[in-house]
């Protein structure tokens, strides 16, 4: 397997501790490995490792079998990132970040395509070759490293040797990058339920083989020190908002019905009655009782606030934005809800395109395509939650629009009124009409709210 001119680094986030007693521990994470009974030339690989990048040729003489060995336990291992070149320049790295799987033999490999979970992207000025599954990620350094990738069968064309290319071949196949037979992704449920944009954000997004310290991942407040947190409150949408109906919150916990009973007498209405649409008041009470803003702190260059609902770090980077077609008291059009100030903002009028096209989309989800009385656009300011979290900050934001959605459901149908979560948001209608940037602000769900038709 040792190549005298590969370049060898001991993986990201390892270290090596050496003895001199012919003894070292390799860590990573909660990993550890102990390696006994080494001689000198062993030990002293082991320390040029510690040191940074090595080949073969600059730790051993020519026929050292010891320190080759090692190599190539340390290989076989994952302790080590493996930079395979082509002359004087870097080809390929293989950069692992857990145990290795058994290498194949060079004539199956052959046979493999790359697999559509495979993904190419730039990462810190690289382009890496990434599987949700794999142990490892595969650095293309070349452009006649990505040719073969790209080809992934012997006989694409390409001006490296073609021992070099079978050799990546067999690497990409080693790595779990490539497929032995591609038609299983289309035959079996399983890898044809999974899309590869679904596959990859759920692993990058939990823990796993990929995270051995936490590093990056989770609440780290990477962006402290660097950038201004976003604040907690949008700036207003209008110069004259429109104040809403606060509800007696004490006599609601007097009178209003049970938990319980909300609940389980919880559903989704699809059919609404336009001959009596909901109030401008139903939807006050809907709004401070759902998503009000109760209060907020700050310190150490950072605000936090509550509102009725949850939501990671207590950031709130949720918005929402009715969008009226027949509300009784309230003309057309679509609004931002200030929930600082319990009070409608005026966004865009109701016959935009925008607007329209947002309304439109919801019609498969209502009995006989009928238009929405209210839709709830929820968006999310990202920049809230990612200035805190890292790597699972969109997850985040998915699981507050969960919360969201549900608290909705409930005091929606606790007050009388019907409510339906839509599947998906057109998120480019929704930037258009809202005239932001996407990176920060998008729509990321959407209710329909009104008074249900009597069955």
């Amino acid at each position: 397997m040792t190549d005298r001119s590969d370049r060898y680094t001991l993986r990201p986030a390892a270290t090596c501790i050496v003895v001199p007693t012919g003894q070292a521990v390799l860590l990573a994470g909660p990993r550890r490995e102990k390696l006994t009974g080494l001689s000198a030339s062993q030990l002293h690989a082991l320390r040029m490792l510690n040191s940074g990048t090595v080949t073969t040729a600059d730790i051993s003489t020519a026929g050292d079998s010891a320190v080759t060995a090692l190599i190539d336990q340390l290989v076989i291992g994952g302790w080590l990132s493996v930079t395979v070149r082509w002359g004087s320049e870097d080809l390929y790295t293989i950069r692992p970040f857990a145990t290795p799987r058994a290498r194949p033999d060079a004539v199956s490999a052959a046979s493999g395509e790359l697999s559509k979970f495979t993904v190419l992207h730039r990462e810190q000025g690289e382009m890496m070759l990434e599987h949700p599954q794999s142990w490892c990620d595969i650095v293309l350094h070349h452009p006649e490293a990505l040719i073969v990738a790209c080809g992934s069968r012997s006989g694409t064309k390409t001006d490296l040797p073609s021992e070099l290319a079978a050799r990546m071949i067999t690497d990409l196949a080693w790595a779990g990058h490539t497929t032995a037979d591609p038609t299983i992704e289309q035959r079996e449920f399983g890898p044809r339920s999974w899309s590869a944009p679904d596959l990859w954000f759920h692993r990058r997004s939990t823990a796993g083989d990929r995270v051995l310290t936490g590093e990056h991942l989770g609440p780290t407040k990477w962006a402290k020190g660097q950038f201004p947190q976003p604040p907690a409150r949008k700036a207003p949408c209008s110069a004259d908002p429109i104040p809403l109906f606060a509800p007696d919150l004490e006599r609601l916990r007097a009178t209003g019905p049970s938990v319980t009973m909300v609940i389980e007498d919880r559903y989704s209405c699809r059919d609404f009655d336009d001959a009596r649409p909901m109030s401008r008041d139903e939807l006050g009470e809907l709004l401070y009782r759902s998503a009000r803003t109760r209060s907020s702190r700050t310190g150490d260059g950072e605000e936090l606030v509550s509102r009725p609902y949850p939501s990671g770090g207590s950031l709130y980077e949720l918005e929402l934005y009715p969008v009226v077609r027949q509300v009784d008291g309230l003309a057309a059009g679509m609004y931002h809800y200030d929930s600082f100030d319990h009070a409608l903002c005026r966004v865009v009028d109701e016959d935009h395109p925008a607007v329209q096209q947002l309304l439109r989309m919801t019609s498969a989800t209502l009995t006989n395509a009928q238009l929405p009385q209210l839709m709830l656009v929820i968006a999310a300011r990202p920049g809230r939650i990612m200035w805190t979290y890292e790597h699972i900050s969109y997850s985040v934001i998915l699981k507050d629009v969960g919360v969201l959605t549900q608290t909705l459901y409930l005091v929606a149908n606790a007050m009388g009124l019907g409510a339906v979560a839509h599947g998906f948001v057109d998120t480019a209608a929704f930037t258009e009409a809202v005239q932001v940037d996407e990176l920060e602000e998008c729509g990321v769900g959407c209710m329909i709210i009104g008074s249900p038709a009597t069955t």
